[in-house]
């Protein structure tokens, strides 16, 4: 079983989609079930549902949030049908199952599912550094949630006895939370510094969390970008003091 990858489902509202999706995992060699605010767990139903993946539901971890189950992932991989006015890395199933599986010799991956009616919102997109979008009949696109974890499984599984590798990642890379503490910061300080209004700030902060995640910075890489972020936060000041 590979635990280095983890399958995210955000708020689930049919408990027989949970059980559905730990069935998927089980088949292709998956274990690592974190469920973020469902609406009924555990459930008869989703145990029914598993088929014998009930131990993949009795280690399934319940958070309540999308940065709580992500926080320690550096590659955070979420699934979205829609296409998005400001632009995120968009992978296919396999190529984002290649990437996974590269960067799980590392660190942790998460692939992240959204509500069966609305997926992702804008907000918990945000914490995604790609997107995987599965194919489908463009006049009839809607797939179940845990179709979408079947597809995704599957190919993460032929990545894995492909021994698939992912393009340019060289080391470790910084954590989800350490990135975002530095937009957090790089908010703030192009505040500071009176570049961006309230107006604009959003999507700008959403182009430049795209450009930094694909440059794909290490731990060390994010403390100098903060540092300079402090630097001229502190030169401001300075003005504003003269």
């Amino acid at each position: 079983m590979n635990r280095k990858i983890r399958i995210v489902m955000v708020n689930t509202s049919h408990p027989g989609n949970i059980g559905a999706a730990a069935r998927a995992m089980k088949n292709m060699c998956l274990s690592d079930l974190v469920l973020v605010g469902p609406h009924e767990f555990p459930c008869a139903e989703a145990s029914a549902r598993a088929s014998g993946a009930d131990d993949i539901l009795a280690a399934a971890r319940v958070v309540e949030t999308l940065a709580e189950a992500v926080g320690d992932c550096r590659v955070v991989i979420g699934a979205s049908a829609r296409l998005r006015s400001v632009p995120w890395p968009l992978l296919a199933p396999r190529e984002a199952a290649a990437l996974a599986f590269a960067e799980a010799s590392r660190r942790e991956v998460a692939v992240v599912f959204g509500r069966e009616s609305s997926g992702l919102s804008n907000e918990e997109l945000d914490l995604c550094t790609h997107l995987v979008h599965i194919p489908t009949n463009p006049d009839y696109s809607s797939l179940n949630v845990a179709m979408a974890v079947q597809v995704i499984a599957y190919e993460l599984m032929l990545a894995a006895g492909a021994s698939a590798a992912a393009p340019g990642a060289q080391g470790e890379m910084a954590s989800n939370a350490e990135m975002e503490g530095f937009f957090a910061h790089l908010e703030q300080a192009l505040d500071d510094i009176g570049f961006t209004d309230e107006r604009r700030s959003q999507k700008l902060m959403r182009r430049l969390r795209r450009l930094f995640h694909r440059a794909g910075p290490n731990p060390e890489e994010v403390n100098i970008l903060r540092g300079i972020l402090s630097a001229a936060q502190g030169r401001k000041s300075m003005r504003r003091e003269d």
